[in-house]
């Protein structure tokens, strides 16, 4: 009886997806005929952030409800850097004392499965130290040493040599709906795609090789060598941006899940469930274009992973719910990764838990048709980032945003609705606007006690190096 009235919820995370991965977001070269067609029949998301640009803090916000700066996980568990700041303490885990998403739905009768990367402590703090009843593959790691088996991840039985890893978190995903009890269930697939090494099966790299050729991509110079890195573990290196999508392997990755996010969603059709699942489909950070092989292009979007520009922070986003949710709706309403634990208590005909979710908001109201009752969204990501980004908070409100960099202490204002690669900083047009805003981020991070760098006291001081600089010229 429980199946009928409570609806099951798939949440699907992706690792390090840029917001202009995906054939519904503008890519032209990636394809992905099936999260296009779960877009079109559901809510796709224009203004979605991550609570932060890179993975564990927004996985955190995701599990609690909770800014990463209120929790204290503001870094990617395992990084640390400085520059001419040092680096900020954080904790390396998401602490029990947290009722977690999965706690909080198993208590209104939910299964609760965690498949793929989870990246939020060691053994102590692995998913089923926090509500799920099953764990496969979540472990302490950021990524796979690689995506052919043996993978050596320590909670996932190993498969035949050379299978693929996508592949079988998603037969993993499969088997556990099709042997489902009458519970309601959550399942939580947080894939290791497409973060690095980036790697796909052969045959389809090469189709996009011949793709990039038949669309002469390969005769453009994809990367732009541009400042050294801030942070002094890189400092003899440069920021080196991609400028369009064209790396083969890397959009065979992103065909390679798109196609089995399609198995997922037919075998909710062939089980009967459809209707009754709750389908999300978002990621944990933007999209890897500036380092590390910077595989992806996230323009129109500036800059990538690991910076508080737009193409680190903004990702796709969708919801797909047949009982509640109109097919082909576009929703321009700034929303976050802390919004999803308050969402699905609702969906469920929970009671809230503001004391728990106090910084997310429920998105049903936007299913209605309604406006959300919040005045600005946040992000305070206080480290150097292994991709070039520098320690810096973020108020979004409307359609403006406003950066504090900790460094020097500079500002940029930028109008998105009219500038969304945020070429132009308006401080000086409108200042006003600027401190009202700079006020209430200040306000924000007072209340939540959040954590300001320092100066950093063995920081070489004649050490020369280039101003770190937006990508305005992409």
């Amino acid at each position: 009886m429980l199946e009928k009235f409570k609806p099951n919820i798939i949440l699907i995370l992706i690792d390090d997806l840029g917001g202009r991965d995906l054939g519904c977001y503008g890519s032209s070269f990636y394809e992905t005929p099936h999260l296009n067609r779960l877009a079109s029949d559901g809510m796709l998301f224009t203004n979605a952030y991550a609570s932060c640009p890179v993975c564990s803090p927004t996985r955190a916000s995701i599990m609690t409800g909770k800014y990463p700066a209120r929790i204290g996980v503001t870094q990617w568990i395992g990084g640390h850097a400085e520059g001419k700041l040092a680096d900020v303490p954080y904790l390396h885990y998401l602490p029990q004392e947290e009722k977690s998403l999965a706690s909080a739905l198993k208590a209104e009768g939910y299964a609760s499965w965690h498949i793929g990367k989870w990246h939020l402590g060691d053994e102590e703090f692995y998913p089923d130290r926090h509500g799920f009843d099953i764990n496969i593959g979540g472990c302490s790691w950021g990524c796979p040493r690689t995506f052919f088996s043996p993978y050596g991840i320590p909670t996932l039985d190993e498969g035949p040599a050379g299978e693929y890893l996508t592949d079988r978190l998603t037969d993993e995903a499969i088997r556990l709906i099709c042997n489902r009890d009458s519970a309601p269930f959550f399942l939580n697939l947080w894939h290791y795609a497409v973060h690095t090494p980036i790697q796909a099966p052969e045959m389809l790299v090469e189709k996009y090789r011949r793709k990039a050729k038949m669309m002469k991509l390969d005769q453009i110079q994809p990367f732009i060598e541009g400042e050294n890195f801030p942070c002094l573990h890189k400092q003899d290196q440069r920021v080196t941006r991609r400028m369009i999508q064209s790396d083969a392997a890397y959009a065979a990755m992103v065909e390679n899940l798109d196609t089995n996010i399609g198995r997922v969603l037919q075998t909710l059709a062939t089980e009967g469930i459809a209707d009754n699942t709750i389908v999300v489909f978002t990621s944990d950070n933007g999209g890897l274009s500036t380092a590390e092989g910077a595989p992806t292009c996230n323009f129109p979007l500036s800059e990538g992973k690991g910076w508080n520009y737009e193409g680190g922070m903004r990702v796709c986003q969708m919801i797909r719910w047949p009982d509640k949710v109109a097919a082909g709706l576009r929703c321009d309403t700034p929303v976050t990764s802390t919004d999803f634990y308050p969402t699905f208590l609702e969906a469920c005909g929970a009671q809230p838990m503001p004391d728990q979710h106090c910084d997310g908001i429920s998105l049903m109201p936007l299913f209605r048709g309604c406006k959300l009752d919040r005045e600005a969204i946040f992000c305070h990501y206080p480290h150097y980032s292994n991709q070039g980004g520098a320690p810096a908070a973020t108020i979004v409100e409307g359609d403006w945003k406003l950066i504090e960099f900790f460094e020097d202490g500079h500002l940029e204002l930028y109008n998105l609705r009219n500038d969304l690669s945020e070429t132009r900083n308006l401080l000086e047009l409108d200042p006003s606007r600027a401190d009202v805003l700079h006020q209430k981020l200040k306000a924000w991070q007072r209340s939540i006690e959040a954590k300001i760098p320092s100066a950093n006291a063995s920081y070489p001081r004649k050490l020369k190096r280039p101003t770190i600089a937006n990508n305005a010229h992409i």
